[in-house]
């Protein structure tokens, strides 16, 4: 039902702004409710969210531990001026063989890490 203002009708022009003020704040109080009762009901339809957990396999990059190799005394290290030519190559042979090993343990160990 909405409310009719008639403003045929005789009296003074503050009866008729009396009226009219009579019928907006109809409307107002009117469509207040009815936004109250849009927020009540809307609020009752939410529903909470779901909550799980999902796995997902993603590569993670780890840093490489490589054993640490322990540096061999070398045979070279210990040479003298004066040591004999034959002592002196015998020596640096040896070395040779002793690098290479060692070469081979860096390699074997950061080949871990690929």
């Amino acid at each position: 039902m909405m409310p009719v203002v008639n403003l045929r009708a005789r009296g003074s022009g503050a009866d008729r702004l009396s009226a009219a003020g009579h019928v907006s704040r109809g409307f107002i109080c009117g469509s207040g409710l009815v936004l109250i009762g849009l927020l009540i009901t809307g609020c009752a339809g939410k529903v909470e969210p779901e909550v799980r957990t999902v796995r997902v396999e993603v590569p993670v990059q780890v840093p490489c531990r490589a054993p640490d190799i322990a540096v061999p005394p070398w045979a070279a290290a210990g040479l003298k001026r004066g040591d004999s030519l034959e002592v002196k190559v015998r020596a640096l042979l040896a070395e040779r063989r002793q690098r290479i090993g060692y070469e081979k343990l860096l390699e074997t160990a950061t080949a871990a890490c690929r």
